[in-house]
């Protein structure tokens, strides 16, 4: 039995990527009590913080939702392992750890289609600073722990002025990798052979080039959003209270004497039994739920409360609270398409010259990349998944980059499986800007069943081309004279595979996500039917109810997508805390 119900000012939903940056903030007025809800363990489990252990948290129910999608059409009947974070930290405790904002025009759009000047590039920019300890230090483009960004420079501003107090910002470290492989700095060359840019800095509004990615480390740790903004700062404040193992299973909704309708509170299985929270005092005292739970948990527990298209929420027996269509709708991902070259050694290549497939396949040679990382922190057991990248046009006549490259000295046959036997690396292409659209949406009224995941991939005649495009655009940069000496063989596609409809289903066979989905509780202008969200985050119709995760962007990012949501959950903690 549950004790008297707490009540708190601000209940978050989800300690993942834009959780913990708002129970930082948020509690840093001790004013205010804060309760962040996790339904995943803490992130105590030791390959969360080991840079390659996202090998073993992948595909671990110790800290992943294990969703599978439906069979997707596009892909050629095939369903795909769709990992999401659950534990401490989220989905930033088992990424890639790649730091990357995106292209300027992403957020000049986000202003276009919300009517909102606050998600202009110039206007974001301070709130990915004020986070930001960026290895070279501060400049015009990057913060640094320690100084004071635009944001804290405001005196008039009440949010600025708890956290001066705090000596809050510079929390999110972003560092340069550290090994370098000789492949991979041929295949950078081989780039700038084909007309690509040697770019120092992926983050300055347009990201076109080549060079290597920086990544969320700290000396070689993995850097997790629930190292840097819960531990030891957030953990310490008597004003806020952290549950682990809570699964929320609905918010509680209370129509209120206006007429309209409030969140004030949520209910949450701890695994025995259901405990309830409320974020409403009084009709004097109101508080906030602020659900941080991603593009797939989110719009679940909206649909589960009653929030969503009313046709499917009827169709699993619940009650609809307010019939919100584009709850669950509007599903963006990147789609990654795999190409896999075998390459021969080459005399005289330093150290890491040799893919990592054959270095590691024997136990010397994992006692010795071990006995590395011990003693010093680098070597592969340092490695992002993806160390050098490339962003490019899949044709000419585009004005701006529409392709990311992840390029890796290793192949496999897919994610989790042993790592080929012969020398190799992967080249892995992916559409910045999809025009495919798929869906989130709950198969029962059970909070425990996970959601059906429908991406809906290639499933528009651009997008097919924008692979097949792809593919020979991978083919062209290996084909150029600085990787000759490793005589790359294409493996995966297959050089027998050369018309566009032979590329664009061979991309439905090979192809896998890249872990961003998006966009299922977007925020739009008011007559935009399928807005979830406003453009401050509040949820339409729903008083005390703002979604503060990657689900509300309205188009994809042109990058990686853990850091932009970061700058979103930045700028949400700016608003609440100023009533707005």
């Amino acid at each position: 039995m549950q004790d008297p119900i707490p009540v708190f000012d601000y209940i978050i939903i989800g300690a993942g990527t834009a959780g913990c940056l708002l129970a930082n903030r948020l509690s840093a007025d001790a004013s205010k009590r804060v309760l962040l809800i996790e339904a995943g363990r803490k992130d105590d489990y030791h390959w969360i913080h080991i840079p390659v252990g996202y090998l073993h948290c992948i595909g671990n129910p110790r800290t992943d939702w294990l969703y599978q999608t439906d069979a997707d059409a596009g892909l050629n009947g095939r369903s795909l392992r769709y990992p999401r974070g659950k534990t401490l930290g989220g989905c930033s405790s088992i990424n890639g750890m790649i730091y990357m904002r995106g292209q300027a025009r992403d957020y000049d759009q986000w202003a276009q289609l919300t009517g909102d000047s606050a998600w202009r590039w110039d206007n974001a920019l301070p709130h990915f600073k004020l986070h930001e300890d960026h290895y070279k230090g501060a400049d015009a483009l990057h913060g640094a722990r320690g100084t004071a960004p635009e944001l804290m420079q405001d005196k008039l501003n009440p949010y600025q002025k708890i956290l001066r107090h705090r000596n809050a910002g510079g929390e999110w470290r972003i560092e340069k990798q550290r090994l370098r492989w000789d492949v991979l700095d041929a295949f950078s060359e081989a780039a700038q052979q084909a007309g690509i840019a040697a770019t120092a800095d992926f983050n300055r509004g347009d990201n076109e080039g080549v060079g290597y990615f920086e990544v969320n480390q700290k000396s070689g740790w993995r850097w997790n959003t629930a190292t840097a903004f819960l531990r030891p700062t957030c953990l310490g404040r008597p004003n806020f209270e952290l549950w682990t193992h809570a699964q929320v299973s609905r918010l509680l909704i209370q129509r209120q004497p206006d007429g309209s309708q409030r969140c004030t509170g949520v209910e949450a299985w701890t695994g025995q039994e259901h405990v309830t929270a409320l974020a409403t005092r009084d009709s004097e005292h109101m508080g906030e739920v602020l659900l941080c739970a991603g593009s797939i948990g989110s719009p679940q527990i909206l649909q589960l409360s009653g929030i969503g298209p009313a046709a499917l929420l009827q169709q699993h027996g619940i009650a609809v609270v307010q019939d919100l269509p584009g709850v669950g709708a509007n599903l963006q991902d990147h789609l990654q398409i795999r190409s896999v070259y075998k390459i021969q050694p080459v005399v005289g290549d330093k150290r890491w010259g040799l893919s990592l497939n054959t270095m590691a396949n024997s136990w010397w040679g994992k006692a010795r990349i071990g006995l590395e990382y011990a003693l010093r922190r680098t070597g592969p057991m340092s490695m992002a998944p993806s160390q050098l990248g490339a962003f490019t046009r899949s044709s000419p006549e585009l004005p701006y980059a529409n392709l990311e490259y992840h390029v890796q000295p290793l192949s496999l046959e897919a994610f989790g499986e042993p790592l080929h036997g012969f020398n190799a690396f992967t080249a892995s292409v992916c559409n910045l800007n999809p025009t495919s659209r798929g869906s989130v949406r709950i198969k029962s009224g059970r909070f425990e069943d996970a959601p059906a995941i429908a991406p809906n991939y290639l499933s528009t005649a651009e997008d097919r081309q924008v692979a097949a495009q792809s593919l020979r655009v991978t083919r062209s940069i290996v084909s150029q004279g600085a990787l000759a000496k490793y005589q790359p063989e294409e493996f995966k596609p297959g050089v027998q595979f050369q018309t566009d409809e032979e590329l664009a289903r061979l991309a439905g066979d090979i192809a896998t996500t890249i872990f961003h989905p998006v966009g299922t509780t977007k925020m739009g202008r008011d007559d935009d039917p399928m807005a979830v969200v406003d453009s401050h985050l509040r949820v339409r119709g729903i008083r005390g109810l703002r979604v503060i995760d990657a689900g509300v962007m309205p188009l994809i990012t042109s990058g990686n997508t853990n850091s932009p949501t970061l700058m979103i959950a930045e700028k949400a903690a700016q608003w609440i805390q100023g009533g707005i």
